[in-house]
């Protein structure tokens, strides 16, 4: 969920799920994939990087509950996000002078 500013300045939550396009036109224009159509304060690139920080804290909740890196390459395939590219890192090691 994402928070928004109506025209009229009241604030809303939005299932991002549901933006099917954003258009500016200069308000921006959000229709939701099921015709509705709703304006808001905040410009598409706004709107664009509330919803990439709210996926990102969704896949960072995820990741902390997996406990190996294929478990969290098999959630990000899930989200449709590619980390093929990325190199793969090792977990770091504890130190067993820390548990002391």
């Amino acid at each position: 969920m994402i928070e928004l500013t109506r025209l009229n300045g009241n604030p809303m939550v939005l299932n991002s799920d549901l933006i099917k396009t954003a258009e500016a036109s200069p308000d921006t224009m959000l229709t939701l994939i099921n015709g509705e159509k709703l304006i808001v304060r905040e410009d598409c690139g706004e709107v664009v990087e509330r919803i990439l920080a709210y996926r990102a804290r969704l896949l960072a909740a995820v990741a902390r509950r997996l406990p190996t890196y294929g478990d969290l390459e098999r959630a990000v395939s899930l989200a449709s996000l590619e980390v093929a590219d990325q190199p793969r890192q090792a977990p770091p090691k504890s130190d067993p002078e820390e548990n002391r």
